[in-house]
């Protein structure tokens, strides 16, 4: 099973990129669900019909899925937040409050995407498109599971020793029924199970693509950038970026000529931050993209005959090793040729000039506290070598 998650800057079309690109795959003949992992879900809307917490047929192949996060959140955290909630009550926390301290920041959504992993077991789909929430969010979701599976295995064994001990402190002092020590210590061990299960999947490049939705604008593509390079840094394989919106060659007049000249200028911009990978486009249609017929023909013009399961970029992305004196950045430049000079406009932008090629990349914070100690191309890949300032 092929999982495509999408993700963007809020307004810039990632619903409806998404639901173009499950309409294609099921026309071509592919079992396809569209899911939306987004609290605030607008996938309905797109495909212009209701949509529950369980997949509902939509067209031949297709299905579509809008989760419901508090029934998710129940089924892989449940035992674990009573538990957690019943202690916040017994210090005399108000219980509604003890209830929203007993969740994770960024819980909710995370079991959403445990439950995709788990319809990858199934075998019932044979492509999942994954309608994200937007980037800021997106990028907290992702990189959450380290964290969580962090402080849940030291917690587990501390769990062992403390739940036999506090549940007969709590019930000597309350009447607060808590879970079974070994039902929780169970759902401790199965979420830690499915925290790596889900990240060993969107992590597989044969198995996941994120997608990056973006408009020919300055702050969106300064947003994809940055998402780009922290999807790299946490190893979430990035195959394409969609330019959508890009006006078409059929909007004439002064009006529109200058807007054109704004987005050619924006284009060759995303080009430059984010080769080698491929940009699809979509242009900005006449109508809204609302129902299956417009999704189709949004599809088509994106994907223009190409089959949206393929992975569309294989080749090394760019990623950040820890050294002995700092951090190594490493940017796939195949073929490149002549001497490298550096710009650096701002601490989180980096210009690089070989020949008369020039590439943008947005640092991440760590990176831009620091310094550039040195620079190289070596064996189709620019080096950068940062230390402390």
């Amino acid at each position: 099973m092929r999982i495509l998650l999408y993700t963007g800057k809020g307004g810039v079309g990632k619903t409806s990129t998404s639901a173009a690109t499950a309409v294609y795959c099921a026309d071509l003949g592919y079992r396809t669900l569209v899911i939306s992992t987004d609290s605030a879900h607008s996938l309905a809307d797109a495909l212009d019909m209701p949509l529950g917490a369980d997949p509902l047929p939509i067209t031949e192949n297709l299905w579509g899925q809008e989760l419901d996060v508090l029934v998710e959140t129940e089924k892989y955290w449940g035992s674990i937040k009573r538990y957690i909630a019943s202690t916040f009550s017994m210090q005399g926390v108000d219980k509604i409050i003890a209830e929203e301290f007993s969740l994770f920041p960024g819980m909710e959504e995370i079991t959403s995407l445990i439950h995709v992993a788990n319809l990858h077991d199934t075998g019932d789909y044979d492509v999942v498109v994954i309608d994200c929430a937007p980037t800021g969010a997106t990028l907290q979701l992702l990189t959450l599971p380290e964290i969580i599976q962090w402080y849940l295995e030291k917690l587990m064994p501390l769990g062992k020793r403390v739940l036999p001990i506090g549940k007969s402190l709590i019930r000597s002092l309350t009447d607060i029924r808590l879970p079974d020590e070994a039902e929780v210590q169970s759902a401790l061990d199965k979420l830690i199970g499915q925290l790596k299960r889900m990240q060993s999947l969107l992590t597989d490049r044969k198995r996941s693509s994120v997608r990056i939705v973006l408009n020919p604008e300055k702050m969106v593509i300064k947003e994809a950038q940055r998402a780009y390079m922290y999807l790299n840094l946490y190893g979430y394989p990035t195959d394409a970026i969609i330019c959508n919106r890009l006006l078409p060659p059929a909007a004439t007049g002064a009006y529109f000529d200058d807007w054109r000249a704004i987005h050619t200028q924006y284009r060759q911009r995303i080009e430059e931050s984010f080769y080698p990978l491929p940009i699809l486009d979509a242009p900005l249609f006449q109508q809204e993209m609302v129902g299956i017929d417009r999704l189709r023909q949004m599809g088509q013009a994106l994907f223009a005959g190409r089959d949206p399961t393929d992975i569309f970029y294989v080749g090394e992305e760019q990623h950040i090793v820890e050294t002995e004196d700092g951090y190594t950045l490493y940017v796939p430049l195949p073929m490149e040729q002549g001497k490298i000079r550096l710009n650096r406009p701002h601490l989180d932008e980096l210009v690089v000039y070989i020949g008369n090629r020039k590439r943008i990349l947005t640092l991440p914070h760590t990176l831009a506290k620091m310094q550039i100690k040195e620079a190289e191309h070596k064996e189709d890949r620019l080096v950068v070598a940062f230390c402390e300032m």
